[in-house]
């Protein structure tokens, strides 16, 4: 696959843009890519055009001047897709890429014909949550990227299942994030407000995926909002990484999803 780039403001925004068909719009997580989606965005791509951003801050995506927020990530995306003119697509976002997600169906929703939360939920932190978040930042500064990717990303995956390779891939790609971007993330995930009204009240069909063994976003948690317009999926035997652990099972939920 190769990326593209497009200008927002003066901040380039890197992105792939596979297949052809209905728009799908992928936002992965915290210090990942769009590589996140590596696996997903073939199978995807056999019916349907994919489009998967880097975060601002993360992968090839510059981290634009203000402060860091994810209503600025969303408009952001939004600025990005109004330069390819894209209407009616399906936005899913994945862990962080879930609360822009959820930030854009609230400001931008005329624009979606769906949206979904992957490994995400609608609540905001926990007090302890944000200390957490401190914590984070704190160890970056002290120790560097490299170190605190080490420490993140096998949590990342379901306790006890063995994905070396996966869990290498989503390392290196959180190598690569910038440490300014990282930062920029935590900051903007502890300050975000509880979008659950956005579930509850949205017309757009909405799917919430969940992976039975998620240490990061339990499916107690993702499924925590109630809608009439909400579907939901447990994915077994994963962690906050089904993109990685169970791809295809991950595939087969989305294009059901979309073909409903």
């Amino acid at each position: 696959m190769d990326a593209k780039i497009t200008e927002v403001n003066g901040t380039s925004i890197s992105y792939y843009d596979e297949g052809q068909g209905k728009p799908v719009v992928l936002l992965h997580g915290f210090c990942g890519s769009k590589d996140y989606w590596a696996k997903v965005i073939p199978l995807l791509a056999e019916d349907f055009r994919v489009i998967a951003f880097d975060l601002p801050g993360h992968g090839g995506s510059e981290l634009p001047e203000g402060e860091p927020t994810i209503e600025n990530m969303a408009e952001v995306i939004k600025g990005a897709i109004d330069e390819m003119e894209l209407d009616a697509f399906s936005l899913f976002g994945h862990s962080l890429g879930g609360y822009v997600t959820l930030a854009f169906a609230e400001e931008f929703g005329e624009k979606l014909s769906s949206f979904a939360l992957i490994h995400s939920t609608a609540s905001p932190d926990s007090e302890e949550g944000k200390k957490g978040r401190d914590v984070a930042a704190g160890k970056i500064d002290k120790e560097g990227m490299e170190s605190f990717i080490d420490g993140l990303v096998p949590k990342l995956f379901a306790p006890g299942e063995k994905h070396p390779d996966e869990i290498q891939l989503a390392k290196e790609i959180g190598y690569h994030t910038k440490a300014e971007g990282a930062k920029a993330a935590l900051k903007a995930m502890k300050q975000r407000g509880d979008r659950s009204h956005v579930l509850e009240n949205t017309r757009l069909p909405v799917l919430i995926i969940a992976g039975d063994q998620d240490q990061i976003v339990p499916p107690d948690k993702s499924f925590a909002a109630k809608g009439p317009a909400i579907k939901q999926v447990t994915i077994n035997v994963a962690g906050h990484m089904s993109m990685y652990e169970a791809p295809e099972e991950l595939e087969d939920a989305i294009k059901k999803f979309l073909e409903e």
